[in-house]
C-alpha cells in the first residue's frame, strides 16, 4: 500500500538537523505507509546514515551549478504529497516550493528566521514552545504527528584520528561565530585541572588541529566526531553541533554559554549542565570574538560542574 510522500527540508547545520531528527521520526511514526525523503546538503548528510526513519535522502549542492541542476531535477521529477520546512529560510523555502507538494508546512511569519519564507507555506504554524526540539515537534504535529517521538537515531560513527586508549572528557571548542566559543586559552587551564584532579585527559576535537598546551588533538570528520562522542567519558560544550550532538547521545557534560539562549539552544535531555552568566544578554549577532558574559565562565566553574557530574555517574555505577 502506498502512503503519502513527505518532503522534509533542513539543510543544514549540524545542531539544527540533530534538533530535526525526532520531528521527522514522528511523522514517519505517526502516518501508515508515509515515506520521507529529507532535503539536506551533502556536508551534514552523514548525521543521517542509517536512520529508520528517512526511506532517501536528496542531496542540495548549492556550491555548483550542476550540485543545484540536480537537486532541481531530482525535486521536479518526484511527487511529493506533503513538504515541511524545518528551517525556515527562503532557500528552504524554495526548495519545498520546487517539488510542489499539495500541501507545503511551516512556521508562521513571527517565528521564521527570514520573514519572506512563509510566503511559500500554504499552512503556517504558530509554536509555542521555546526549545528548537520542541518547535520542530509542534511543526511536525501540525503536520499530523500524531505519535510524538522524542528520539535521536544518529549513526555509530567511525574512529578517525587518534584517541586516547582509556577515559577521556571531548571538548569542540568552535561554534559558528565567535561569540558563542569559550576562550581558547581557558582550555589548557581546564586540561591541567581535569588531568590533577580527575585523572582524565582533554581532548580538543576540531576539522584541524587545535595546538593546545596539556590537551590533547583530534581531528576528524562528522564520522569521528561521532565516535569519539560515543566514547568520551564526558563533553564540554558550547552553543554548536557538537553540544547537541553529546546531549542527543545522552552523554554527561557541561555547556557554556552566553549570548544565545539555552531555553530556545541549550543541551536537550536533562544530561548536561548550562553555565551562564548571571550578566548575559541574549543576542544573535554573529561577530568574530568570544562574547565577555563567555569570557565571565572560568576554568574553575567548569571544572567543578564537572566533578560533581562524572562523582553522581560513578555513585550511579
Amino acid at each position: 500500500m502506498n502512503g503519502p510522500r513527505i518532503l522534509a527540508v533542513r539543510l543544514g547545520a549540524m545542531g539544527d538537523i540533530i534538533a530535526a531528527l525526532p520531528a521527522v521520526a514522528s511523522l514517519k511514526h505517526s502516518i501508515p505507509h508515509s515515506k520521507i525523503v529529507w532535503a539536506v546538503e551533502p556536508k551534514w548528510s552523514p548525521l543521517l546514515e542509517a536512520n529508520p526513519y528517512i526511506d532517501s535522502v536528496l542531496l542540495f549542492d548549492r556550491r555548483t551549478l550542476a550540485g543545484l541542476r540536480k537537486a532541481w531535477q531530482d525535486l521536479r521529477a518526484a511527487r511529493f504529497d506533503l513538504g515541511v520546512d524545518f528551517q525556515g529560510l527562503i532557500k528552504s523555502a524554495l526548495l519545498a516550493s520546487v517539488a510542489r507538494p499539495e500541501r507545503i508546512f511551516g512556521f508562521s511569519t513571527p517565528h521564521v528566521r527570514e520573514f519572506p519564507a512563509a510566503w511559500f507555506y500554504s499552512t503556517k504554524v504558530s509554536i509555542r514552545s521555546p526549545h528548537a526540539v520542541e518547535r520542530n515537534l509542534d511543526l511536525a504535529a501540525a503536520a499530523g504527528a500524531s505519535s510524538i517521538l522524542r528520539t535521536f537515531p544518529l549513526p555509530p560513527g567511525e574512529p578517525e584520528g587518534q584517541l586516547p586508549k582509556g577515559d577521556f572528557v571531548l571538548a569542540s571548542p568552535l561554534a559558528g561565530w565567535g561569540a558563542k566559543q569559550w576562550p581558547l586559552e581557558h582550555y589548557a587551564e581546564l586540561a591541567r585541572k581535569l588531568k590533577r584532579d580527575c585523572g582524565l585527559p582533554l581532548v580538543l576535537n576540531a576539522p584541524y588541529p587545535i595546538r593546545m598546551d596539556g590537551a590533547e588533538t583530534h581531528v576528524s570528520g562528522i564520522p569521528g566526531l561521532i565516535h569519539a562522542t560515543r566514547r568520551a567519558t564526558a563533553v564540554i560544550g558550547v552553543d554548536s553541533g557538537p553540544t547537541h550532538l553529546a546531549a542527543a547521545l545522552l552523554k554527561p557534560g557541561v555547556a557554556i554559554y552566553g549570548p544565545t539562549d539555552p531555553a530556545r539552544n541549550g543541551p536537550y535531555g536533562g544530561t548536561f549542565t548550562v553555565l551562564r552568566s548571571p550578566t548575559a544578554t541574549t543576542t544573535y549577532k554573529r561577530t568574530e570574538h568570544p562574547d565577555v558574559s563567555m569570557r565571565e565562565i572560568t576554568p574553575n566553574q567548569v571544572a567543578e560542574a564537572l566533578e560533581t557530574i562524572l562523582s553522581a555517574a560513578n555513585k550511579r555505577g
